[in-house]
């Protein structure tokens, strides 16, 4: 990954998921039409701030995209949590916007593919300051749904 501050959470042997809060590798990410976009691959984490800012969404193979651009990255305040039914909610996108979202490969984690990513959420980054001091980049969100 370019970013050098956002790392796989598999690649952190110091790292685990939070106790009070769910590790959502695998849970079905479903849009704003309660379509299956996808499941959660994996928790892309600051190590710097030691939170989790991405999800990377492995794309359901009936949307046909190919094996190298199957993966989206999310960021964590964009989606919320659904424990009775280990879903992931993400209401800004859908199976056709999921279509034209930025494809995500691991090396390629940019300030320009991040700011597209939030684009493609109709979301504006922060112009100046903290990237990741935006409602798109709070945990607080996406666990709301948590019991």
């Amino acid at each position: 990954m370019e970013n050098s501050v956002l790392r796989r959470l598999r690649d952190l042997t110091d790292f685990e998921v939070a106790d009070d809060n769910p590790d959502v590798r695998g849970w079905t990410v479903r849009g704003n039409d309660g379509r299956a976009l996808g499941a959660v691959f994996e928790l892309i984490v600051d190590v710097e701030a030691m939170k989790v800012r991405y999800l990377d969404i492995e794309l359901d193979s009936s949307f046909h995209i190919n094996e190298h651009e199957n993966h989206i990255l999310l960021p964590i305040g964009a989606a919320s949590l659904d424990d009775d039914g280990d879903n992931v909610f993400v209401p800004a996108l859908n199976a056709e916007s999921v279509l034209k979202y930025p494809p995500y490969v691991e090396i390629q984690v940019t300030r320009t593919y991040e700011t597209a990513m939030l684009r493609a959420l109709g979301l504006e980054p922060v112009p100046d300051g903290d990237f990741y001091r935006t409602p798109a980049h709070d945990a607080t969100t996406f666990y709301r749904g948590h019991r």
